[in-house]
């Protein structure tokens, strides 16, 4: 399903990119994780916005927020709520930096679904790290 906003892109609100391929075989920590998160969320003990993992790609978050599908202006996820626009995440690994701006006004969009998003984001950078550097975790 596709809608079109006022910047006059199609934006797709509700599926995932189906080449998307899932990395977690390949990361052990990621595995453990999101079997977790599945878990808790399935108990009612997590809620669905507060995983670090994705549950739709089967990747860390960091790895896949800036897909639409992450998208939600009910909540404000990645939503500049001035331009009724979505806003666009860049993540810089090496810094370990998330940053979010409106994809219309270039402004960032202040909101508190946005500075969690941001947080979770980072949680998942610094998990993701740990899983591939166990020795710099561990220092």
């Amino acid at each position: 399903m596709t809608e079109k906003c006022r910047c006059g892109d199609h934006h797709a609100w509700a599926a995932p990119n189906p080449q998307d391929r899932p990395a977690a075989p390949r990361q052990p920590l990621l595995t453990t994780t999101l079997a977790r998160e599945d878990h808790l969320e399935d108990a009612g003990r997590l809620d669905p916005t507060d995983r670090v993992t994705c549950r739709t790609h089967r990747r860390w978050l960091h790895d896949c927020v800036a897909s639409p599908v992450h998208t939600n202006p009910a909540i404000g996820y990645r939503w500049c709520r001035r331009c009724d626009h979505q806003a666009l995440v860049a993540v810089d690994e090496l810094a370990g930096e998330v940053t979010i701006r409106c994809g219309l006004c270039g402004a960032v969009p202040r909101s508190r679904a946005n500075q969690e998003l941001i947080e979770l984001c980072r949680r998942s950078l610094a998990l993701a790290r740990s899983g591939r550097f166990p020795e710099a975790a561990a220092a």
